[in-house]
């Protein structure tokens, strides 16, 4: 039972993580380009507007994911409440690795939307409107 309560708590982490740095980013994202603190990658560091697109849309899509993750991840282990300690540590075990690779993987659908809407210099496409005779 203590070990149950110690590994449900494990698991918690990373989604809790997810929803308060996803919040973080979306309300008080990191103001100036750092190496030290926030979405940190070549594209999202070309410059301010990068940086600030790249906040705004991870801080959502950590919101979103971390707590879809902490609803998937709180099921499985009431599953094995009072099972023994070797199955409640096996099916922990595969929560955190698919909570750490989606964490992971949450990269991908960031540095597509970088890339979308800003060209490999950092500065953002133009954008054609639908009557095609304006551009935004």
């Amino acid at each position: 039972m203590d070990f149950w309560i110690f590994m449900f708590i494990i698991v918690l982490v990373i989604p809790i993580a997810m929803i308060g740095i996803g919040l973080l980013f979306i309300y008080k994202p990191p103001k100036q380009i750092n190496s030290l603190y926030g979405y940190r990658t070549s594209m999202s560091k070309k410059n301010q507007e990068t940086w600030d697109f790249a906040h705004q849309y991870c801080g959502k899509l950590w919101w979103i994911l971390g707590k879809q993750l902490l609803i998937f991840s709180i099921m499985p282990m009431i599953f094995v409440y009072g099972y023994e300690d070797n199955i409640v540590e096996t099916v922990g075990g595969f929560v955190i690795a698919f909570q750490s690779i989606l964490m992971c993987c949450s990269i991908i659908p960031v540095e597509l939307a970088l890339r979308k809407n800003f060209d490999k210099d950092g500065h953002r496409k133009e954008t054609i409107c639908k009557d095609r005779s304006t551009r935004v």
